[in-house]
């Protein structure tokens, strides 16, 4: 049986695509008896405030009638800014040679938190520089969450 994040991205992708953008991720949190579902979504031409209100009208909609979350929850319908939390491999190895911001679920050689540059990647394993100099390899499966670190240094072009 499919989690309830797999069920919601299996019913909002299409609807979200189909509207010009894409779903760059999803986040259902649980405070107490208040619960809310956070939507990214993203174009190349960027999201607008308006954009995200249309979207959110449209996919509140659909979780209306697809009924996958039976009890009250707050819809955000959010752009997934500058630094982006990054739910995919694929979406990180977009930003390949950016600073990655990364916890872990189990340590790797001391670290369960830290910054690292992404310098590549085999199979399920992501090779990040960190500040010692050292390499770290992580298993894209260990990764809690992963968000990108913004660059303002304007000399360089930012990724996105």
């Amino acid at each position: 049986m499919a989690s309830i994040n797999e069920r919601l991205n299996e019913i909002l992708k299409p609807v979200i695509e189909a509207l010009g953008f894409e779903l760059w991720g999803l986040e259902f949190r649980h405070f107490g008896r208040h619960s809310t579902l956070t939507v990214y979504i993203d174009s190349q031409n960027g999201v607008s405030i308006d954009d995200c209100s249309d979207v959110s009208r449209q996919i509140g909609s659909v979780l209306d009638v697809e009924d996958v979350i039976s009890y009250a929850y707050d819809l955000e319908v959010s752009s997934p800014g500058m630094d982006r939390i990054l739910f995919t491999r694929e979406q990180m190895l977009r930003y390949a040679g950016s600073q990655i911001s990364v916890e872990l679920n189990m340590p790797v050689d001391k670290y369960r938190r830290f910054k690292g540059t992404l310098e590549s990647a085999e199979g399920a394993v992501l090779k990040f520089a960190v500040r010692d100099g050292n390499t770290l390899e992580v298993l894209f499966s260990n990764i809690k969450k992963a968000r990108l670190v913004p660059n303002f240094d304007k000399k360089e072009k930012v990724n996105g």
